[in-house]
């Protein structure tokens, strides 16, 4: 594959999923037709951002609570733009009476001396207040911050599975971080720069007004020519910002990808296509910023040019008006004072409009997650199902995670409580996706699944999952100890019920040899640990929940043939008394099974206990002789 090829790759990967999520998964559903997989992500496309208003607003609504202090900023703002303008105006009458007076007298030393005292009182009267509503409006944008990662993380954990299946983690940490950082820095400077611009121009223009009005109409009508220059430059890198933005994005998305997949690369030698496909998001972003960037840059320079122009013309004509109309000296220097902080503000409010425009596109993919639909709510007369017992009972089940494409065709399949149940059967034949029914990541077009007689879609999700305990073939293991990793299938467990959790899934005599034992931390997914001690830990996790059902999904595919005999004791204890739900691609794990169900293209093609299949001499039968292979 040459680079253009794979410039394409990377597009189709990183760049065509824009708002597939928004409009409910890409095509085949997440996964495919063999179940859920990232083939789809948030939107992170570019153009312009679909409602700035709305955006602000919603912005805006974070600060709500801290009102107060915004006001108390805001006073700070006023104090300091009025102590600015007070403290240039007062040049006027000291250069008038004090160094150059008009009727010819010398000046007053001790006169300006005084005066100078007064406008060093005025302006330290200003920086303290500027100082005091850095410090609020820091804290204040602290505050919101916290608030907005709060919600969005609060809604991370509302969202289907079907979300997290659709969308890169690298993309989603990007929301956290970089997106929810710019938003920040809008919060804490260009907000209040942006009232304080604004303020400044008001105050400025009437100044400049009662100072002189010939002179006030000539900057005016230079005015019109800078601000269409700025809105020019800033119509053109809104879209670029956008577009920057998301490139980062897709950036974090890859890396966080290959770190994860390290070992996948160099296993199979992809570290120069790895770099390859790097430089070209790296080099795309690279452009996108330098646009973005270039265009936000080059609004001080524009504006700044303008505004010498102004100062130049406003001078010429000034020193006309001074010889030929009596104008006073002290007035001029001071209107020559307006003049340029007239144009101050003006070219600082157009410098943070890049600040804006950043800010603006990270919080509308912020936002992009918050709008997402949550997971839906429970029926009204959902039943929590206290002493649930495990019997399960899937009827004529049709399901697709396209609607379109149907996955799983009329499953029909019984589990009493107690018994064993495995699935066996070609990859994408839809054994996991009918353990995702059965959890309701997704829920069924067709058909019912009842727990004890009662539809799954009648009782409470919370309680129908704390029944349930899985054990996947990805182990996951969080920051923190032994212990508190094992306690996570069910918070409330003691030490000793932990302890005999462990012991079920055979995990207590590893556990013991760890350093610290229970109190071991374990860091980086548990990677001190070997695959099947985190296997292992991962099955006392299921152990200690004391859930009813069971689902093990290729629980020992990554634990090696000997560990595997090891803990099959521990497994039959973990499974004694619990439905149990097995997914398994080594056929010698199932045998046991009070029925297997052999599935292809999605369909129960067999059914029956371990020896029933084998007289059948069918597809189990070939599968567990070896003339078939799963694929």
């Amino acid at each position: 594959m040459n680079r253009s090829e794979r410039e394409k790759s990377l597009k189709r990967r990183y760049g065509s999923r824009v708002a597939q999520v928004r409009r409910g998964g890409g095509p085949g559903g997440p996964g495919g037709p063999g179940g859920p997989g990232r083939h789809g992500a948030m939107a992170r496309g570019g153009g312009l951002p679909k409602n700035s208003a709305v955006t602000i607003r919603r912005l805006l609504s974070y600060l709500e609570q801290d009102r107060f202090k915004m006001g108390l900023a805001f006073f700070c703002v006023i104090v300091n733009t009025v102590a600015s303008l007070a403290g240039s105006y007062m040049l006027r009458p000291i250069i008038n009476q004090f160094i150059a007076p008009a009727d010819g007298s010398p000046g007053s030393v001790s006169g300006l001396a005084g005066g100078i005292v007064l406008l060093a009182a005025v302006y330290l009267a200003g920086v303290a207040a500027n100082y005091l509503q850095s410090v609020i409006m820091l804290k204040v944008a602290q505050g919101a911050l916290l608030r907005l990662r709060m919600d969005l993380f609060t809604k991370m954990q509302k969202l289907p599975v079907r979300f997290y299946d659709t969308n890169a983690n690298g993309d989603l940490m990007s929301r956290f971080t970089n997106d929810v950082d710019t938003i920040g820095n809008m919060l804490s400077s260009t907000l209040v720069q942006l009232f304080s611009g604004a303020l400044s121009i008001v105050g400025t223009l009437a100044l400049m007004i009662y100072t002189n009005l010939y002179l006030t109409v000539i900057t005016l009508v230079l005015i019109p020519l800078i601000l269409k220059a700025g809105g020019a430059v800033a119509g053109r890198s809104q879209k670029y910002f956008q577009a920057q933005q998301s490139a980062l994005g897709a950036l974090n998305g890859y890396i966080e990808e290959t770190i994860t997949g390290q070992k996948v690369v160099k296993v199979f030698c992809h570290e120069d296509v790895a770099e390859e496909e790097f430089e070209i998001l790296n080099d795309d972003l690279k452009k996108k910023q330098i646009m973005a960037q270039f265009l936000g840059g080059l609004m001080g320079p524009v504006m700044n040019s303008l505004s010498q122009i102004n100062y130049a013309v406003t001078a010429c004509v000034g020193g006309l008006l001074c010889v030929l109309k009596g104008f006073d000296v002290g007035g001029l220097t001071v209107f020559l004072s307006f003049s340029r902080q007239f144009s101050r503000p003006i070219n600082e409010i157009s410098m943070q409009v890049s600040n804006v425009f950043s800010a603006l596109a990270g919080a509308e993919r912020v936002f992009a997650i918050m709008d997402e639909e949550p997971e839906a709510s429970d029926d009204a007369d959902a039943v929590s199902m206290e002493g649930m017992r495990g019997e399960v009972v899937l009827e004529n089940v049709t399901f697709g995670y396209d609607p379109g494409k149907v996955i799983l065709k009329n499953i029909s399949l019984y589990a009493k409580p107690g018994q064993k149940i495995a699935f066996v059967g070609s990859t994408g034949a839809g054994k996991t996706t009918i353990t995702n029914l059965i959890n309701r990541f997704y829920d069924i077009q067709e058909g019912s699944i009842t727990i004890d007689g009662v539809d799954i879609r009648h009782i409470r999700r919370d309680e129908l999952r704390k029944n349930i305990a899985m054990v996947l073939q990805d182990t996951h293991l969080f920051t923190g100890t032994v212990m508190e990793n094992i306690r996570y299938g069910r918070l409330s467990a003691t030490d000793e019920e932990v302890i005999r959790a462990a012991k079920t899934a055979s995990a207590h005599s590893f556990i013991m040899r760890l350093p610290k034992g229970y109190d071991t931390v374990l860091e980086s997914d548990g990677a001190n640990l070997s695959q099947g001690q985190r296997q292992l830990i991962n099955i006392a996790r299921a152990a200690v929940s004391k859930a009813p059902i069971l689902i093990l999904d290729e629980a020992t595919s990554s634990v090696d043939t000997r560990t595997e005999k090891h803990i099959e004791h521990g497994m039959d204890r973990l499974m004694a008394d619990r439905t149990t739900f097995v997914i398994a691609h080594r056929l010698s794990t199932v045998r046991n099974a009070n029925a297997i169900m052999v599935l292809e293209n999605g369909e129960i093609i067999e059914r029956g206990d371990h020896d029933d299949l084998l007289e059948k001499k069918g597809r189990y039968y070939n599968l567990y002789t070896g003339l078939t292979e799963l694929d």
